[in-house]
């Protein structure tokens, strides 16, 4: 089994700088790609990021601002956000002549279009070989060697397999299936049910609120990803419950803190972006097409756009009919 030594991370953001380091330490050439040329000289000069403070780059990653050189890897990892991936590959596919796996490492739902990741990879790159990347992790920990297991997702068995092995470390354990939707549908979904989370803390309902909206939430992402075909033990691994149960613990958690400040009545926190901010409009969509009861999404939805206030959103859920478990 031929292996990927050349990995190139597209986006020189705190996932991407963290990521990279993945990728070298489990003996890849790598190259980390940061829009910016002054911000890719900056990294390069100093092996440090100030998106990730604290963190040396490895001297052997080769950071660039020049795309045609990052896109000769033999993979590519994107780490921007969900909503700019469309533009990172439609930028890489000119610079793509044979297949190469390309793998969406933002976890989200194109707003607009309602795409999940790979499926905005298939059509903005002819040539990529989508897969993609999602479970409980933190860049900073990541960066830092700290014991993380994530999922990595591809149709063909085969190219998961592989693209495991090319990234995989003593610290950074990632694994393989075929689930390519439930993947992304666990992902997605934490996001806004994170939100959900840091609201429950925030208003300082107790832990039992938070242990049961974290049942509930995951018992909806559970409903919606079944109607959509994705498997019950993707649903219920890594990156599924366990994702959800990371990002509604802590407030590293970018959705997370999010909703804590909602809670509070204070202002979303200045230059973090909220994934599940721009997720869980077309997370409630497509739970309505594939007729999938999600009333905590659903509440979060409407609390984010104004329609309903957290209050009335909470007296909604607790009267609910009484109905049995699913």
């Amino acid at each position: 089994m031929t292996a990927f030594q050349s990995v190139a991370v597209i986006g020189a953001g705190a996932w991407g700088t963290a990521l990279a380091t993945v990728a070298a330490r489990a003996g890849r050439n790598v190259t980390l790609w940061a829009r910016n040329a002054e911000h890719a000289a900056r990294i390069a000069s100093t092996r440090d990021n100030p998106r990730l403070p604290g963190v040396r780059l490895a001297p052997e990653i080769v950071v660039t601002s020049d795309l045609a050189l990052a896109a000769r890897a033999d993979m590519l990892l994107i780490a921007t956000p969900a909503q700019h991936l469309r533009g990172a590959v439609n930028m890489l596919a000119s610079h793509m002549a044979n297949p190469t796996p390309v793998v969406a490492c933002a976890k989200g739902i194109e707003h607009g279009t309602h795409k999940f990741m790979t499926d905005v990879i298939a059509e903005a790159a002819s040539h990529a070989q989508p897969a993609i990347l999602s479970g409980p992790s933190f860049a900073d920990d990541v960066a830092r060697g700290l014991p993380t297991a994530v999922t990595l997702a591809a149709k063909d068995e085969e190219l998961a397999s592989r693209l495991v092995q090319a990234l995989g470390s003593a610290t950074f354990r990632p694994y393989h299936t075929t689930d390519v939707r439930g993947v992304e549908i666990g992902g997605a979904a934490k996001n806004v049910l994170a939100i959900a989370a840091g609201i429950v803390v925030g208003r300082n309902l107790g832990a039992s609120a938070l242990a049961a909206l974290t049942t509930r939430g995951f018992s909806e992402l559970a409903r919606l990803g079944r109607a959509c075909g994705a498997r019950t033990e993707t649903l219920a691994g890594l990156s599924g419950l366990g994702d959800l149960l990371l990002s509604c613990s802590t407030a590293q958690s970018r959705n997370f803190a999010l909703g804590i400040a909602l809670g509070r009545g204070e202002t979303a926190p200045a230059g973090k972006l909220a994934e599940g901010a721009f997720t869980a409009p077309v997370l409630v969509e497509l739970a309505a097409a594939a007729n999938v009861d999600m009333p905590v999404s659903q509440a979060v939805a409407a609390i984010l756009d104004g329609r309903l206030t957290i209050d009335a959103a909470i007296e909604g859920l607790l009267t609910r009919p009484f109905k049995a478990e699913e």
